[in-house]
This record gives C-alpha cells, structure tokens and sequence, in this order.
C-alpha cells in the first residue's frame, strides 16, 4: 500500500487544499493529512475543529478516488510524523516560486534524517494558487467575501468565529 503524508495546520482548510488533496488521491492508497499543532502560529481554529473539517471536506475526495483519506494530528518532526504513519512519500503543494525556496530546504533536511521517504511537489491549480490560509482569515477579518477560497460550511465557520472574537472583544 502506498501512503502519503500531506502536512499543513489546514486553519483554515482552502480550496487549494482541497485541490492538492484530491491530486495527491491518484498517487497514494493512503493519503494521511498531518494537521500540524503549531502554538507559534495562534491558529483560529481548534485542533479539534480542524481535524473535524479535513475529516467532513474529505469525505466526497475518498469516495470519488476511492483513496482512504485521514486525518492526523502531529506536533513531532515532519519526517518523524511521516515515518509514524508508513508514508513513503510527502506530498507538498506550491503555490509560487516564492514556496518552492522554503520547500527546497525542508527537502534536504528531511532527506538528511530520512532518504527512504520522497517528497512530491504539486502545483496548485491556477485557479487556487494565490490562496493562502493567512490571507483568507485577513480577507474574513476585514469583512471581505471569501466564498471563493474556501468551501461553504468554512465561509460560515470562519464568519462565525469572527463574529464571536468580536463579541467577545466587545464585552471586555
């Protein structure tokens, strides 16, 4: 069985996302999505609400690619991540030149603790490659419409945790 590990903190989960998911479905049996717990980041979303969205947004992917799709916390190394859940290879998606430096680095280091695992990079869809979590939650925070970059039931989440950070804000 071939199993890949596609790693990100998903908050929020994007189009994008999606988009690389579903590609990443013709090259693996299994494909983990290693939802990063990174405290640095202060994400918006919970863990368990993260892995809640990847778990429910998947579910059509797996179906339609008949690819099993899970979803898995981490907060380890990336490569130690990998080799906890038999990944043979690390699906990373880029966006623009600008990734691919980062991306290049992280390659090399990983390969340094591990050569048996590979890392495959895949394009974002023309259509996705400008989005990012960071600007979709800036977008959302500034009253913009992010209906395009995220699926529906995010837009809502995502308006609706705005919402409340703002009402709780207020009653400070």
């Amino acid at each position: 069985m071939r199993i890949g590990l596609y790693p990100g903190t998903f908050d929020p989960l994007t189009l994008g996302h999606l988009d690389i998911i579903r590609r990443a479905c013709s090259l693996v049996d299994r494909l983990v999505i290693g939802i990063a717990i990174n405290r640095d980041k202060g994400p918006m979303f919970t863990l368990e609400e993260r892995v809640a969205t990847v778990e429910r947004e998947c579910a059509a992917i797996s179906r339609d690619t008949a690819t099993e799709i899970v979803a898995h916390p981490f907060e380890n190394l990336l490569i130690h991540c990998a080799e906890e859940v038999q990944a043979s290879v690390i699906v990373r998606g880029l966006r623009a030149v600008s990734d691919f430096e980062y991306e290049y680095q992280m390659v090399g280091m990983n390969r340094a603790m591990n050569d048996d695992i590979e890392t495959v990079f895949l394009m974002a869809d023309a259509h996705y490659q400008a989005i990012a979590s960071r600007l979709v939650k800036e977008i959302a925070r500034l009253g913009g419409d992010v209906a395009g970059f995220v699926p529906p039931k995010v837009a809502g989440e995502l308006v609706e945790r705005l919402r409340a950070q703002k009402f709780a804000a207020a009653r400070v």
